[in-house]
């Protein structure tokens, strides 16, 4: 009930909607349960042959009680009988049942527009908090955490979780109302058969029970391949072209088949145990309900005096009341262990602690001043060292190189800066101060970050260029794609600026999404740029323009550059090779090919 609660919490305005929920539930359920009760005097009405004179009791002293509501109503249909007769009577008994079938269809209608407001604001609202939670997790995290699974809890997960929640409002919040209010109404008619029927009824709590408690474990497990499976498909259809090159079309085929047939083995069970509630519980009620009669109809033939026909009749219509809202209630603990165990999965993912926040304390960079500098720096990613107490420092306007064979930490050492990841041991500092001292808004403020793949959306050309940018004008966008050497070929796009490009730019050449990443960077003209083999995916006529471009955007800004070819860092104010996890060399390009060393071998073996 726990998790139910906090579902619940997420809804807005839950504190005013919750009591009206009930309060119109409750209302519902009276005048549903007077519209059954009304038998009993219309039978009443039908049979009483007798010919005696009717006595009309007097109008009782208003008491909270039911024998004040009887006495009253007993006082007005006497009074009729009396007056106008037994056909006047039924007629006034109609027309109650009637005005009782519509205030009480009303009152559920007003339940039904609240548990509404309630689904679709909670739905709303954590979906919402499932991507503020995953969008404040390091950059790790979306490394080793299958997509797919992610995609399933935002979709499957609370699309499960929705239909518990509709059904657990009206099941297991209304229904046990519902019961309350029948019984209650039951011991007014027949304290000794209502008796009686509590003696027998618990037989269905306990099957039911068995069957609920497996359908729970057998929930998460479904749930969790339905997110092997969205993770299967969504790696399939991104890398379509590598599937059908290598031939590799039977192989993922097999690998959806086997997770399928693991769901439809789970599913399965599941639907049967789901099944199975709804019968169970009709059948032990018809058998409940055969005993009632059985005892009732012995009280009724052998103790004329205890308990009339006619109100037996309306006690078995009463009870028959029961059956429904109690396999209600049955089927809405079956979907409520369905979507708690969905629950449970987003609330492990929005329970996650980030392993990179903010310090409670930390301080808005406002301006970059000095430097950036590497402090005796260690990192793992996961037992095996990637860099090994790296000291270096970028001072304000400088272009620093990364070069050096592959794997040896260029990368982690660029995504240090932004504070995608951490140290283990060591600091990176701007103006002196740690990284970890500064608000991480405020500091990936004042970076411009251009990757080695191109990450584009399925959006226009002038949308991905003012990315996280707001109000941006057209002549900004142009001047941005210009310098980028990118506008030439935009304006010769179908709708030019307004073109959209596919998933991840896929209507693209990979040299054209590589030119709209760096435009997307020059648009937001920060301090400090960190280029990640910014031009790699460019042919040599658009690198060198771009190269151009970018050498004049670097002037008087602080530059991280990691590069293979080496033709395009030469420029750099220091360049610094990394071997290793270590800072094998360091000094201009001149001076590293003077030393003979690595940089001079990398450099013979790209010009040969």
């Amino acid at each position: 009930m726990n998790i139910f609660q906090r579902i619940l919490s997420y809804s807005n305005r839950l504190q005013i909607r919750l009591p009206l929920f009930f309060f119109y539930s409750i209302l519902g359920i009276i005048f549903g349960a007077f519209n059954i009760v009304l038998v009993i005097p219309m039978l009443n009405v039908l049979f009483d042959k007798s010919v005696t004179e009717v006595v009309v009791p007097p109008i009782p002293e208003f008491t909270l009680s039911t024998d004040y509501v009887t006495a009253t109503f007993n006082h007005y249909l006497l009074s009729i009988v009396h007056d106008h007769g037994k056909l006047k009577a039924l007629l006034f008994v109609c027309a109650l049942i009637v005005g009782c079938v519509i205030f009480a269809n009303l009152f559920r209608f007003l339940e039904r527009v609240i548990a509404t407001k309630i689904r679709v604001d909670l739905v709303r609202n954590i979906r919402l908090e499932i991507f503020r939670k995953v969008s404040l997790l390091h950059i790790g995290f979306f490394n080793t955490e299958r997509k797919g699974d992610l995609i399933s809890r935002f979709t499957n997960d609370v699309s499960e979780m929705e239909n518990a929640v509709m059904n657990s409002l009206k099941a297991v919040l209304k229904e046990p109302i519902t019961i309350i209010v029948y019984f209650f109404v039951l011991f007014t008619i027949s304290p000794k058969l209502t008796l009686f029927t509590l003696l027998v009824l618990p037989i269905t709590g306990g099957v039911l029970a068995e069957i609920i408690k497996r359908l729970k474990r057998q929930a998460a497990a479904g749930q969790e391949s339905l997110g092997r499976i969205v993770n299967i498909l969504d790696e399939a259809f991104s890398g379509m072209r590598v599937v059908k090159a290598f031939n590799a079309r039977n192989f993922i085929m097999k690998k959806i088949e086997d997770e399928s047939w693991y769901y439809r083995k789970v599913n399965k069970s599941m639907s049967y145990k789901n099944e199975l509630a709804s019968p169970v519980s009709e059948i032990l009620g018809v058998i409940i309900v055969a005993g009632i009669i059985f005892f009732g109809g012995n009280m009724v033939l052998t103790e004329e005096s205890a308990l009339k026909p006619e109100v037996f009749i309306g006690f078995l219509a009463v009870f028959s009341m029961i059956i429904q809202p109690a396999k209600n209630f049955s089927n809405g603990i079956t979907s409520l262990q369905r979507g708690t165990a969905s629950a449970k999965r987003i609330f492990d993912i929005i329970d996650m602690v980030p392993a990179i926040s903010d310090k409670p304390n930390a301080q808005v960079l406002k301006d970059f001043k000095e430097s950036i500098e590497f402090r005796n720096v260690s990192f793992a990613y996961e037992s095996e060292p990637v860099l090994k107490n790296i000291s270096l420092i970028i001072p304000k306007g400088k272009t620093v190189a990364l070069v050096g064979p592959s794997g040896g930490g260029k990368s982690t050492m660029a995504d240090l800066v932004p504070r995608f990841y951490d140290p283990m041991a060591g600091e990176v500092c701007i103006d002196g101060k740690s990284l970890t001292d500064y608000n991480m808004e405020s500091l990936r403020q004042h970076m411009g970050v251009v990757t080695q793949e191109s990450i584009l959306f399925n959006d226009t050309i002038f949308n991905n260029i003012a990315f996280g940018k707001e109000g941006v004008s057209e002549e900004a966008v142009m001047e941005a794609a210009r310098i980028a050497n990118a506008h030439d070929f935009i304006v010769q796009t179908e709708h030019g600026y307004q073109t959209l490009i596919g998933e991840r730019g896929s209507k693209l050449s990979g040299g054209q999404r590589q030119r709209i990443s760096i435009a997307r960077a020059v648009l937001k003209n920060p301090p400090i740029l960190i280029l990640d083999e910014a031009t790699s995916a460019l042919d040599s006529e658009s690198e060198k323009l771009v190269q151009e471009a970018l050498f004049n955007l670097m002037k008087n800004r602080t530059s991280l550059i990691i590069a293979h070819r080496l033709s395009t860092i030469q420029h750099a104010d220091e360049i610094v090779v990394v071997q290793d996890g270590q800072v094998a060399e360091r000094g201009t390009h001149q001076q590293l090919l003077d030393s003979g060393g690595l940089y001079w071998k990398l450099s013979t073996i790209q010009k040969n």
